[in-house]
């Protein structure tokens, strides 16, 4: 990406950043009333309007200065509320409600995807900002899916391995969730996530631009 001021880059991560969370947060609610539980949409969260989504600081600032230091974009919204038991299968259903939110993440970097080859049909005047926000799109969509699919709980890689784990095993597992949101700040700060998620990302964003060629 060219070398852009802080305004500039905040410019062009924020929509990329807006849609990222609030469609995520909606996959999930949506799948929970599929599954038997309106709860999200009785408290206003299955919609595509991003202020019943958005946390100040998990939304706005950490994101914000991921993106202007060049690291790691770490964000969260609000969690969409849940009844697990009025789910049809609570075990077998919390699967399909945290696997929601990934798959929107990585359709959305499909969408992205395809606006950077777009992109470069139009003159600079349109094409260059739509290029940088399509890079950008990818870039946060992938990173949140993938820091989503981390087997930590309470992120959706938690919930997906609790929904699959036998009964004693993940009613053991359940016993970390207090602590989960402690572990991810620890693997961020000594520089964990970045190694454990860069390959992997290097990996799919090849493969989604190899496939645009």
């Amino acid at each position: 990406m060219l070398d852009l001021s802080t305004i500039q880059k905040i410019a062009v991560y924020i929509i990329p950043l807006i849609f990222a969370i609030t469609l995520h947060e909606a996959a999930h609610a949506y799948m929970a009333r599929k599954y038997g539980d309106n709860t999200a949409q009785l408290m206003g969260r299955l919609t595509l309007n991003p202020l019943p989504h958005i946390d100040p600081i998990g939304t706005l600032l950490f994101p914000l200065i991921g993106i202007v230091m060049g690291g790691f974009i770490f964000g969260w919204a609000k969690p969409v509320p849940i009844n697990y038991s009025r789910l049809h299968n609570p075990k077998r259903d919390l699967f399909w409600v945290a696997i929601a939110g990934p798959i929107s993440n990585f359709a959305m970097a499909l969408i992205w995807a395809l606006l950077l080859k777009v992109s470069l049909n139009f003159n600079s005047y349109f094409g260059t900002p739509l290029n940088l926000m399509a890079q950008a799109g990818i870039t946060i969509n992938i990173s949140l899916m993938l820091l989503n699919l981390l087997p930590i709980l309470p992120l959706d890689g938690g919930r997906i391995l609790f929904s699959l784990l036998p009964n004693k095993q993940a009613t053991q597992y359940a016993k970390i969730e207090p602590y989960g949101m402690w572990i991810l700040i620890l693997l961020l700060l000594m520089g964990g996530l970045t190694y454990i998620i860069q390959p992997i990302y290097s990996l799919i964003v090849g493969i989604i631009l190899a496939l645009l060629q």
